[in-house]
């Protein structure tokens, strides 16, 4: 479950990043020159590295050196045209899967709590869903100041992780706090954020996900616009926080994610089976799929041919089974059961009628007019429970899946 580990020395260890992409933004401080090591350190460790770099501190460190250092271009300007048509601000935003800036000046972090996006640093942190962390450096006195504090605990509130700062003798000739952490020291607190919340661990889920195909006959079928992303960004999440998963999918064009068992089925009927299989075996079932309420009575074995004199062609349609009702009725051995609810109209309204129904723990709404959300990058939900309600506001499918996994495992665990 964990990564490999490697002797870093004098004690510490070194963690096998292979897989990491990691942004690593760099303001202007004299703690700059320590911000290669730390790049070292990652790169030893196999982690992907991007560098930001701003106007100042490109007075301290050149792009040139974090180039060499990092093994890829370095990034500098917002307003870089070339940038834009490889990895531009939104795109590295995207591919990261953290954010560290080594140094950070009391200017970033005034800017950063404000929300302001006048640099590419700056930018990248405000497009980003990755976790950010700040390992700030300044002047003892800069520090200690009331608003700097207030920044760094409203940064801090909002998530942001602080990784120092030190105490001890300063560039300036000052001693006190504001020296930026060693290298080593914040290339740990990186891998034990990366790695150590692994706080799902021993819990199950099963989810299901992507559309069912109904047979009408060998060659056609009946079917929905379901991409499955949803669902899979999910399973994804959960994995990534140590829960065991269970992804059943329904036919789509995409890779199983990382650490999920997946189990693939076409129709309705075959994803009952291996819900209600799975169900009882799992702590918390979320049905994410977008099943087919309805197939063919009969299909036809061969393919139905059409005629000159037959405008029309009758399909006699029966009801399928409805997994998450069934589910959620379960007896014995049942699960946390979460479903959700694609509306047209009135979402709330029959969002609450479904919870209540279904006999479900949470439902998660959304609104699909005009096919905004199935095969799209981004989402919306409005969840219901018993005597409660929230709503997640419109992100990608990605970082909407993480915030969701926390608000079920927090219903969960009540």
């Amino acid at each position: 479950m964990f990564p490999k580990l490697w002797f870093l020395g004098a004690g510490g260890v070194m963690r096998n990043l292979n897989g990491k992409r990691i942004v690593v933004g760099i303001t202007g401080g004299i703690a700059a020159y320590k911000t290669i090591e730390f790049i070292r350190l990652l790169r030893k460790s196999n982690a992907e590295v991007r560098v930001v770099l701003t106007a100042a501190a490109a007075e301290f460190v050149t792009p040139l050196t974090l180039q060499a250092i990092s093994g890829n271009p370095v990034a500098q300007s917002l307003l870089d045209p070339q940038a834009e048509l490889a990895m531009g601000h939104i795109e590295l935003a995207k591919w990261a899967d953290a954010i560290i800036i080594a140094p950070a000046s009391a200017d970033f972090i005034a800017r950063f709590t404000v929300g302001m996006a006048n640099d590419l640093l700056s930018t990248v942190c405000l497009a980003s869903a990755a976790p950010i962390f700040l390992a700030p450096a300044m002047n003892q006195q800069m520090f200690s100041q009331a608003v700097t504090r207030q920044n760094l605990k409203s940064l801090a509130e909002r998530g942001v992780k602080l990784i120092g700062p030190n105490s001890g003798f300063q560039a300036c000739g000052d001693v006190g706090a504001g020296r930026m952490s060693e290298p080593a020291e914040i290339y740990a607190a990186l891998c034990e954020a990366l790695f150590l919340r692994q706080d799902l661990l021993g819990i199950k889920v099963a989810i299901t996900a992507g559309p069912t195909r109904e047979a009408i006959d060998p060659v056609r079928y009946i079917s929905n616009h379901s991409s499955g992303k949803m669902g899979f960004a999910i399973a994804q999440a959960f994995a990534d926080r140590g829960a065991e998963v269970t992804l059943i999918s329904g036919p789509v064009n995409l890779a199983a994610p990382d650490k999920v068992n997946r189990i693939n089925v076409v129709s309705a009927r075959q994803m009952w089976q291996q819900s209600m299989k799975s169900a009882v075996e799992n702590h918390i079932f979320i049905g994410c799929a977008a099943v087919a309420d309805y197939r063919v009575a009969e299909v036809s074995e061969q393919k139905i041919k059409k005629t000159d004199d037959n405008d029309e062609l009758t399909l006699n349609l029966i009801k399928n089974p409805d997994i998450i009702a069934d589910v959620a009725h379960l007896t014995e051995n049942r699960p946390f059961v979460v479903g959700f609810a694609a509306e047209t109209q009135n979402v709330e309204q029959y969002a609450k009628d479904k919870l209540q129904r279904k006999n479900l723990d949470l439902i998660c709404a959304n609104d699909v007019v005009g096919g905004s959300v199935f095969g799209a990058e981004q989402n919306t939900l409005h969840l219901f429970w018993q005597n409660g309600e929230k709503v997640l506001p419109t992100d990608t499918k990605k970082a909407l899946a993480k915030s969701l996994v926390q608000e079920i495992i927090e219903l969960y665990r009540k």
